[in-house]
């Protein structure tokens, strides 16, 4: 089985990246930015440069633009071509624990903690003991009116497509729940892992994706930091499940400023409920709520496939 990790970092290799690019069971690919060091190496894996980029898919280049995360999108294309079987989305802030990438649930499909949920949206964390803590791109709409009562254990999941394993330190709320809560947290396993009957906001970051399902995965630019999150409720639009496991990184996150963060939430803060009521009618909805440029970019993305 092929499995590669995909990133995008404008850092020279971090101490995350480094233990990354250690794992011998996993290759990896690194897609860089105008901002990454020019001497950038790694000792294993590839590092795909922007005139490699541009050599490759030159019109959704300049279509997402440089300086951007959603550069990313460009080793997802590329782990695709080199015919992987699963792809490990990761942050270069995200420090692998030991152990990190075996037996994973899309591999074996444990039994999780399949949760009934009375919402359009389910919200892992707030399944945690960190209960007042909620995920980044959860509809704010609905925290008040979370429960988690209702659950089945042991239930086999025939049909899971993205494993979403969680991250000690600081993990990944959204910048309203940060500014107030400073958290740092170590999760509990007891309750990995789990899942529901619903949709549930995952991030690009600590993430496993069966390979043949990258065609539904787009990191959307120029909607801020809504840009995996919109990806993740498409990609269960287009039939897609998701599980989360306990956490196997420490999150060493790299330095934010929660104002700005907030303010490229906005557009979420705002739309998300209503974008899951959209794409529960049609996925293809998803196009009424992009800019332009994400639009063109998106569809120059699925020529690929």
């Amino acid at each position: 089985m092929k499995k590669i990790i995909v990133t995008t970092t404008i850092n020279a290799p971090t101490k995350a990246i480094l233990k990354f690019d250690a794992l011998e069971d996993w290759e990896m690919i690194v897609i860089g930015d105008k901002k990454t060091p020019a001497d950038y190496k790694l000792k294993r894996g590839r590092y795909v440069g922007p005139e490699e980029q541009e050599a490759y898919d030159k019109p959704l280049s300049d279509a997402i633009g440089w300086n951007k995360m959603q550069r990313r999108n460009f080793g997802f294309l590329l782990a695709h071509e080199a015919s992987a079987d699963i792809v490990a989305t990761i942050d270069d802030d995200n420090i692998p624990f030991e152990g990190w990438g075996p037996n994973l649930l899309l591999e074996e499909k444990p039994p999780v903690r399949l949760y009934k949920c009375g919402l359009p949206v389910f919200d892992p964390i707030g399944a945690t003991e960190y209960k007042h803590l909620w995920h980044r791109g959860y509809p704010i709409q609905h925290l008040h009116k979370r429960t988690y009562d209702s659950y089945e254990e042991n239930v086999a999941l025939d049909d899971i497509d993205v494993q979403a394993d969680f991250w000690n330190g600081d993990p990944d709320i959204d910048a309203f729940c940060r500014m107030e809560h400073r958290p740092e947290c170590t999760f509990k396993d007891d309750i990995f892992p789990l899942a529901s009957d619903k949709w549930s906001p995952f991030d690009s970051q600590n993430t496993f994706l069966k390979a043949d399902t990258l065609k539904n995965y787009f990191m959307f630019p120029f909607i801020g930091r809504m840009d995996d999150i919109w990806g993740s409720y498409f990609f269960q639009a287009m039939g897609g499940r998701v599980a989360f496991n306990k956490a196997s990184v420490y999150q060493d996150r790299n330095v934010h400023d929660f104002t700005k963060d907030m303010v490229d939430e906005f557009l979420g803060y705002q739309h998300n409920l209503k974008l899951v009521e959209a794409l529960l009618k049609d996925p293809e909805n998803i196009y009424d709520f992009l800019p332009k440029e994400a639009a063109a970019s998106f569809d120059l993305y699925r020529k690929h496939f």
